[in-house]
């Protein structure tokens, strides 16, 4: 396309918004292949009076068009007309050509394509708006109708295993009982993603006793955690006072999904928690919270994907250890409801420590105290409870045959008293003790393992003493 003694626009004429030059007189010496596109004039649309295109603003005068228009650099909300007289919204802006002072152009944006998207993008909004209750009501009423049942057959096994039964039944009872829980568990996590997912999810804050709520955490979990052969430990700033406002349930939820990740991934060391106050503005303070475990760790490739949901750092792990990959994903949107954050920092075979803060509110002169204090007595308390357990974990070290023949005493000991699912548990202690053992040594600990699953009590004691003399 060229225009006045054959000069080329190639950039004006790809451009997406109509691009008109015209003379003083009205007449239009050059439309971009956009404008004869819209406008509809296929033969062009030089010659043409520009009060074609725009005939509420342009008429034909012996003064020119240029008089009395607003040119510059200011846009204009008009309407261009097509060659069949229909016409359609635009944003146009006309100036005066500097090179040319009797040469005028105007550039013109189609806007009835834009009010069209937008329209198209608000329905989808509605409609995906729309999808996500009717997708959040399923996910309510589902979670609530498999409650239901679950918890009638979890009552019945309960009223069954207070009457006198025989050891068996009473095992089979044992295991309905803890499947119920751990559905129990599936319902909820599930039922509460939905919610943070619909954005319905609302904390309700409250004033409670902080240690008094740690006291609640650390029954829940320390039986299951010392009966593995872990440490468990937890140590609270004195700087953070007796009582603050939150949502006890959910501190509590957050702190309970990060202790049971830790148990499940640790055989090894201990699993400590660690609460110290970081700052206080007004009447608000943030605590900050570190769930420390001795267990498998991960690759930095892997935390990436570790806060997202459905997501497990490791196929694999989802086949090993279970869970639905919902836990974490649940904690980071708890904890950014209560304006902070959550992060972990972790290492392949040497553990992983989560850490999370949150602000909560606080009555009293308690939280008038510095921070820097705060963080001594934090450190202070830590100090006496640090250990090193990478001896533990290297095969043939004096620390790494202590632990095993100390697991092994507590394996054994669960298998005279039947207690099965515990001896499972120190077994796997075990198997991570002997990694890096010698085959003759990894073969035994196998083998025993697959003993302890059928519980075989005669072939367990055979393997378990070859393995003892062994090691």
């Amino acid at each position: 396309m060229e225009w006045n003694n054959g000069f080329a626009f190639p950039i004006i004429e790809s451009a997406l918004e109509m691009i008109l030059i015209f003379d003083g007189k009205g007449m239009v010496s050059y439309a971009n292949g956009m404008a004869e596109k819209k406008l509809e004039y296929e033969g062009g649309l030089c010659g043409t009076h520009i009060g074609a295109v725009f005939p509420n603003e342009f008429h034909d005068a012996e003064g020119g068009v240029g008089e009395g228009l607003p040119f510059g650099e200011d846009t204009a909300d008009l309407f261009a007309y097509r060659k069949n007289q229909t016409c359609f919204p635009v944003k146009a802006k006309f100036m005066k050509s500097k090179e040319m002072p009797d040469m005028y152009i105007c550039m013109a944006k189609d806007m009835l394509e834009r009010d069209f998207l937008n329209k198209e993008i608000v329905l989808v909004r509605q409609e995906a708006q729309e999808a996500l209750k009717v997708k959040s009501e399923f996910v309510a009423n589902v979670t609530h109708e498999l409650r239901t049942p679950v918890n009638g057959v979890l009552g019945n096994v309960r009223e069954l295993l207070g009457e006198e039964l025989d050891a068996g039944t009473v095992k089979s009872l044992r295991v309905i009982e803890r499947c119920c829980g751990d559905m129990n568990k599936i319902i909820n996590n599930i039922l509460d993603f939905s919610k943070l997912e619909a954005g319905k999810f609302t904390l309700e804050p409250r004033e409670f006793h902080f240690r008094n709520m740690l006291d609640y955490v650390r029954s829940h979990h320390i039986n299951k955690i010392t009966e593995k052969g872990l440490g468990f430990f937890m140590t609270v700033s004195p700087q953070i006072p007796e009582c603050i406002v939150g949502d006890e349930l959910r501190i509590v939820q957050i702190l309970n999904n990060l202790l049971s990740n830790a148990l499940k991934f640790t055989s090894v060391g201990k699993i400590s928690v660690e609460a110290v106050r970081t700052a206080v503005v007004n009447d608000k303070m943030e605590l900050f919270f570190m769930v420390k475990d001795t267990g498998i760790g991960m690759d930095g490739a892997d935390k990436e994907k570790l806060f997202q949901s459905f997501s497990q750092a490791d196929a694999s792990i989802s086949r090993k250890y279970g869970g639905t990959g919902l836990g974490l994903n649940i904690c980071k949107q708890l904890v950014e409801l209560m304006g902070g954050k959550i992060e972990v920092e972790s290492e392949k075979n040497k553990g992983s420590t989560f850490l999370f803060s949150i602000w909560v509110g606080f009555n009293g002169e308690e939280g008038a105290l510095s921070a820097s204090d705060d963080k001594e007595a934090f450190l202070a308390a830590d100090s006496e409870q640090e250990e090193d357990f990478s001896a533990v974990k290297k095969y043939g070290t004096p620390e790494n045959r202590e632990n095993l023949k100390d697991n092994l005493s507590k394996l054994i000991l669960c298998v005279e008293m039947e207690n099965w699912e515990k001896a499972e548990a120190f077994m796997e202690t075990v198997k991570q003790l002997t990694e890096g053992a010698p085959r003759e040594v990894s073969r035994m600990a196998l083998r025993l393992k697959m003993a302890i699953q059928k519980e075989n009590y005669d072939r367990i004691l055979r393997e378990y003493e070859e393995l003892n003399k062994c090691l």
